[in-house]
């Protein structure tokens, strides 16, 4: 067993698929499957459903990837520790993130830039669940999202729980003209306008439908995607208006959009810069998250 065979079966954990696992190895379809053949004869046990396509882990597989999962985590985190000891802190950090969250992730990377100008970033889009799934299975290094405070304690993750600061609408004075001077608006103001909103399997939107649906209000709802570019695009052009989180988006918006707050309940999750716990956490991970937590609360 090497590490290459364990670092091989984590992507196809990740891809699903051994062509694309294999592009992700950096190695030939017939070389990956060979050498995943060759671990199963090591072992002595059957790893991987195979059919004409990968068609997932058998139980023993199963058990034999959480593993795998923790070695190349621990792996990478000693390629990174050696870097960090010959270079400085430098590498390129894998982010996952929600499509909208209580602060503004540019800015957030910017300002860890100026400490740490070595680090690159590679950003994942997902859901608040899949973004759990993501951390627990080390497939990010941090996440930012909303979390449930329980759980984040009970799985010991490291969290710099970031400030709830309201909720507030997005939109184009030129075209929405009965909003200009607006300091705040209620559920009922925001439902008779067009909206542009994330899809409904998004955290923040099921939150926004609850408290609609709670107030016996329906939304109309002309454009919903997950790209958040493509709903500040549909608002610059007076498609609609965006319902987003306060500090989601840098203080300059583009544009000449204007903002009002929204009389909304608080949500029940609480956004979060998360790492896995001391120890645990890759050392890149660790550089980012201490630096976050000291530009927080600086």
């Amino acid at each position: 067993m090497d590490i290459k065979q364990l670092i091989y079966l984590c992507n196809l954990e990740r891809e699903r698929h051994f062509g694309r696992a294999a592009e992700a190895s950096f190695v030939s379809q017939p070389t990956l499957s060979m050498r995943l053949k060759n671990l199963e004869r090591e072992l002595g046990l059957s790893l991987i459903n195979r059919s004409n396509n990968f068609a997932g882990f058998t139980p023993e597989g199963e058990r034999v990837l959480s593993w795998a999962r923790e070695i190349v985590s621990v792996y990478q985190g000693l390629k990174l520790e050696v870097e960090s000891l010959k270079h400085g802190a430098g590498g390129t950090l894998r982010i996952g993130v929600v499509p909208q969250c209580s602060i503004s992730l540019p800015v957030l990377l910017k300002a860890v830039s100026e400490r740490y100008s070595q680090l690159d970033y590679r950003v994942a889009v997902l859901s608040a669940d899949q973004l759990l799934e993501a951390l627990n299975s080390h497939t990010v290094d941090v996440g930012i999202g909303y979390f449930e405070p329980a759980t984040l304690r009970e799985l010991h993750f490291q969290a710099e729980m970031l400030a709830d600061r309201g909720v507030e609408l997005l939109y184009h004075p030129y075209y929405f003209p009965q909003l200009a001077g607006e300091a705040s608006l209620e559920l009922v103001d925001i439902a008779r306008l067009p909206l542009c909103l994330a899809e409904q399997t998004r955290y923040f939107r099921r939150y926004i439908d609850s408290h609609f649906r709670d107030a016996g209000l329906s939304l109309r709802v002309v454009l919903e995607t997950t790209s958040v570019f493509q709903l500040l695009q549909g608002v610059q052009v007076g498609l609609g208006c965006l319902i987003s989180p306060v500090g989601h988006l840098p203080e300059r918006v583009p544009g000449d959009l204007q903002r009002c707050r929204v009389v909304i309940p608080p949500m029940s999750r609480q956004g979060a810069v998360v790492i896995a716990e001391p120890g645990r956490a890759t050392p890149l991970a660790q550089h980012f998250f201490d630096e976050v937590r000291r530009w927080l609360t600086g």
